[in-house]
């Protein structure tokens, strides 16, 4: 099903704003092609006559009256024939009273993060989330009071989940303040290196918790600019959720035959990995700011 495009005056202004910045407002285009069961016509075959479809696009179609533009987007994937086009989707949405906020390297963004499907894997999930301009980041804060809202396909689901963005929006505008406040909190080294220890467990251990991956706590705390150099615990955060996320670190490892072999970290591109993950990180991050404020 192809996308009817939208007009207008305030998506090509939006677009020219951040263009440059390294966050561009999406059209729908630009959104079928990152994930088109956004624009699923139906429900899957498998979902019974309970199941109350409400389409994503009507949702984005919403999201947009309401001032919340989408900047980026991804979806799942089914090894069920016929079921990707239905598939578990992700789309961030900044709203546009955010939009003019400071513009220079660094900068901090609330968002709100939408999970769905048209498939019965996923309920409406309305989340909290930054983006950090330096690296196009996308941090999901942790699972607090008001920071993630569930809404299941039945009733009102549009103004359900129109009404829980806003309350979510509040969340994620504190976590701005949150982030700057991280800024001042000095680490020592070994508490970096405890940071990043737990987010190798977090991202590669087992379900008991152990770690086989010759990849270290060093790698994950290595900066990839130089903006990211510090010792403070926002930087610190910044560089291992990065490093864990987005993957890319080499180093030698062995193989069940014991033969060296090179091992390179993979991106996290599952929408429930990603989620889990950057929460688990927001939390450790939390703990450990509560630590340092004691």
């Amino acid at each position: 099903m192809k996308p009817a495009r939208r007009g207008g005056s305030p998506m090509s202004f939006m677009s020219r704003s951040f263009g440059q910045l390294g966050s561009t407002v999406l059209d729908d285009d630009r959104l079928a092609a990152l994930a088109p069961s956004i624009f699923a016509g139906d429900k899957h075959e498998s979902r019974s006559e309970r199941y109350s479809y409400i389409p994503t696009a009507e949702i984005l179609a919403g999201m947009r009256a309401e001032g919340f533009e989408p900047t980026s987007a991804k979806q799942g994937h089914s090894r069920v024939p016929g079921k990707a086009d239905f598939t578990k989707h992700m789309i961030r949405f900044r709203h546009r009273s955010n939009m003019d906020a400071k513009k220079e390297i660094g900068a901090v963004y609330p968002e709100v993060v939408i999970v769905n499907s048209h498939d019965g894997t996923s309920a409406y999930k309305v989340m909290a989330g930054l983006f950090r301009l330096v690296c196009l980041n996308g941090l999901l804060v942790s699972d607090r009071e008001l920071s993630s809202v569930t809404v299941h396909h039945k009733g009102n689901v549009r103004e359900q989940v129109i009404e829980g963005s806003y309350r979510v929006l509040q969340e994620s505008r504190h976590a701005v303040e949150v982030a700057e406040h991280w800024s001042g909190l000095t680490l020592t080294q070994d508490m970096q290196n405890t940071l990043a220890e737990s987010a190798r467990v977090i991202r590669f251990g087992d379900e008991s918790g152990e770690v086989s991956t010759p990849i270290t706590a060093d790698d994950l705390l290595r900066p990839r600019r130089r903006d990211d150099v510090g010792n403070d615990l926002w930087r610190t955060a910044n560089r291992i959720q990065e490093n864990v996320i987005r993957g890319g670190q080499s180093t030698w490892g062995r193989d069940a035959n014991n033969r060296r072999r090179r091992v390179t970290t993979r991106e996290v591109k599952g929408i429930d990995a990603d989620v889990k993950i950057n929460r688990a990180l927001w939390m450790l991050n939390e703990r450990m700011a509560g630590l340092l404020s004691a």
